[in-house]
């Protein structure tokens, strides 16, 4: 059981009032009659659940039409359904946010060898062109296109290209290797297929190239193979892919005019992602996730959990094959400048967290096993900095952030301790925790409340979590499963090649009737956080208590 603790970081009241989610819980509070408080507001956004989604429709900008409701409920959970009348488009949302058209939209590194940006003017312009080159192709809404891609603008492109049309992305990551991206992309048969040639880490370039000919072997869906060189100089030249069906993307630009481009707005739960479980049990399911349950979700995270305003800068470690490179891409509907990243993070070892100082990135996101291994490494980037450039007697100056994200695995309280005395005192730790089954978090930050060691701090708003202990009763202040008690827009739409939904009611509703388990061993603490002590189906029972993975971890 959690014992309390002090907390390791408290807002000022100043830092709390200019928050977006202080902002909208007085408008809400006001509005519907409840307490000036965040426990208040989580309370109303699980029991008042229709209205508050309605409000966060409407307080973070979504653009299309709405419709007159949010929620179209049904007895059986997963057959709820938000927004029914609704119409939208997700690229028109972020392609739609008012900017310079000379500002940054997305700033790449590959380790420190090469470095670019695209301004929100070529976004637009590069989504313009690729986008008439796709319809040309005769792509349609609700076609497939797969791209096996490292984490690069491009793969950013054509995502937006495609789902302005209304067809449905799906990616992996070329390191995979060709067997494991064909048990995947297989199932789901693209119409268009992008690849590259290879990807730099450890500053080696890895060629892929016999790679992606297997691929297009073992893909006769595939009419169209976009084909895109991995930036920067080659050791060596590349081994040119042939085939009557490949065309370089730089080959679509110069036969393209960037124009105004046409946004087929379709319905809330139109399909736009499809990603994949780990495949442990056979081969990997194909979850797809619809349109304006991944934006509406994303972007209350992004404001009202992680406070991201126009002109911040979002920095999530990732690859296209994760779904924080989803959740990452969809902070440019919030006014987010987007940090990508790709190559080896520790070449050199403070590379990470010289792009923080190099960028003045605002929002940083990393994996709980990269924090441990910077305390391995003894790393202390941002012990001591003057605030004024971007070294400060050889420690990095972090004046700029203002959160760090962890995800990925449980950051003990060791972690915690380490951030706050090593990299910043004064910025908000988020440990965050969700899946590619929601495509977003069912616990994660709060950046009007405190930072308690080894604690997530919220439950998401609008996603009624709660504990079950081993009778299937709620419980606070011991170890239980994690579950969601009542629907939320990002759940699945469904399960690729799954008419019937069995595979579906399998994965969440077979341990409680009618209840979304997810499959995490957790408990809910004294202060409404929540600590995550690994997998439910990995947990250890001696003499029948439970163990969690993440408990062994931390006294190894």
């Amino acid at each position: 059981m959690h014992r309390p603790t002090s907390p390791l970081w408290t807002p000022t009241q100043s830092q709390v009032n200019d928050t977006i989610v202080a902002k909208f819980l007085t408008r809400c509070a006001e509005k519907y009659n409840f307490p000036k408080e965040f426990d208040a507001l989580y309370d109303w956004s699980v029991t008042d659940t229709g209205n508050f989604w309605s409000e966060v429709w409407d307080y973070c900008g979504i653009v299309g039409e709405k419709g007159t409701i949010a929620i179209k409920e049904s007895s059986i959970f997963q057959e709820n359904r938000f927004f029914p009348d609704a119409s939208l488009n997700y690229a028109e949302n972020i392609l739609n946010v008012q900017h310079d058209p000379e500002a940054p939209a997305i700033t790449f590194w590959c380790q420190d060898d090469i470095k670019s940006t695209l301004t929100h003017g070529a976004l637009r312009a590069q989504v313009s062109q690729l986008a008439q080159y796709l319809r040309d192709k005769g792509l349609q809404p609700g076609d497939r296109v797969a791209c096996v891609m490292p984490n690069t603008p491009d793969t950013i492109v054509f995502m937006l290209a495609a789902a302005s049309i209304g067809a449905i992305f799906s990616s992996c990551s070329p390191d995979f290797g060709a067997n494991s991206i064909l048990d995947r992309i297989t199932q789901i048969m693209p119409k268009i297929l992008m690849v590259t040639d290879g990807q730099l880490y450890k500053r080696a370039f890895h060629d892929c190239s016999e790679t992606i000919k297997m691929l297009i072997k073992g893909l006769p869906s595939v009419e169209q193979v976009i084909f895109v060189p991995f930036p920067g100089t080659r050791p060596e030249a590349p081994k040119p892919l042939q085939a009557p069906s490949i065309i370089t993307l730089s080959e679509i630009f110069k036969c393209y005019s960037p124009k105004d481009i046409t946004f087929t707005r379709l319905p809330f739960n139109h399909p736009l992602y499809i990603l994949y479980s780990s495949g442990t049990t056979g081969k990997p399911k194909c979850i797809v996730h619809g349109a304006g349950g991944t934006l509406i979700q994303h972007k209350k995270e992004h404001q009202l959990h992680c406070d991201i305003k126009p002109g911040d800068k979002l920095f999530y470690v990732t690859t296209v094959a994760w779904m924080m490179w989803h959740w990452q891409v969809s902070a440019l509907a919030s006014g987010a400048e987007i940090m990508l990243y790709d190559g080896f993070p520790f070449g050199p070892k403070d590379i990470l967290f010289r792009y923080v100082a190099a960028e003045k990135i605002t929002h940083m996101g990393v994996s709980a096993k990269y924090i441990d291994a910077c305390q391995k490494f003894n790393l202390t980037p941002g012990a001591s900095s003057d605030g004024d450039g971007t070294h400060c007697d050889g420690v990095l100056d972090l004046s700029s952030l203002r959160m760090i994200m962890s995800t990925g695995s449980p950051l003990p309280p060791t972690g915690f301790t380490y951030v706050y005395q090593n990299i910043k005192s004064d910025l908000c730790l988020a440990s965050i925790s969700g899946g590619t089954d929601i495509i977003s978090c069912f616990a994660l930050g709060n950046p009007m409340g405190a930072v308690y060691p080894g604690q997530l701090q919220t439950r998401g708003l609008g996603m009624a979590v709660a504990v079950y202990d081993d009778e299937g009763k709620p419980c606070r202040g011991q170890k239980g499963e994690l579950v969601c008690t009542k629907p939320f827009p990002s759940q699945p739409i469904y399960f690729w090649n799954d008419p019937d939904n069995q595979q579906y009611i399998a994965s969440y509703f077979t341990a409680y009737n009618n209840i979304w388990h997810h499959g995490d061993f957790v408990e809910l603490t004294a202060e409404n956080g929540m600590i995550f002590y690994g997998r439910s189906d990995a947990t250890l029972n001696p003499n029948g208590v439970r163990i969690g993975t993440a408990e062994i971890y931390r006294q190894v």
